[in-house]
């Protein structure tokens, strides 16, 4: 038993390591950066801050759908404000750094993952990682080719 508690401590000490170099990586920066940039522009908090209003609204349209008399015109702010969001340069700045930044996190999963066995399941959260054998979490019903 004192193996493995050894080779425990050993494993999570080097993910510590791994942990630390993510943090120090040049990815991470640039997404503090971005997220920093995004947290102090104010047209992109307004925005965000109108969207978040304008789903509120939304989700209390789609309880009723294509009934509710409001629905064509909560669906059409939604789209119009969704779209001024993501194309804000700040918001889409950060959007990409984050991006960058879990697509280093799910290699880094996948590869450990593939370490082990070419059988686990690795959940990156994107169904489109191609170099995972089952990624995503296996959600899809075994159309990834396992057994779910």
């Amino acid at each position: 038993m004192k193996i493995a508690t050894l080779e425990r401590i050993e494993i999570l000490d080097k993910a510590e390591a791994l942990a630390k170099m993510i943090v120090e990586s040049d990815v991470a920066d640039e997404y503090r950066r971005a997220f920093w940039r995004l947290k102090q522009d104010r047209r992109a908090q307004q925005l965000i801050a109108r969207f978040v209003k304008l789903k509120e609204r939304y989700e209390e349209v789609q309880r009723f759908g294509k009934y509710h008399p409001d629905y064509r015109d909560v669906m059409k702010e939604v789209r119009e404000a969704k779209r001024e969001l993501d194309l804000h340069e700040t918001v889409a700045a950060f959007k990409e750094a984050e991006k960058v930044m879990q697509e280093l996190l799910d290699e880094i999963s996948v590869l450990i993952g593939k370490a082990v066995s070419e059988h686990v399941k690795v959940p990156t959260g994107n169904p489109y990682f191609l170099s995972a054998g089952c990624s995503g979490g296996c959600g899809a019903g075994g159309s990834c080719g396992c057994r779910t």
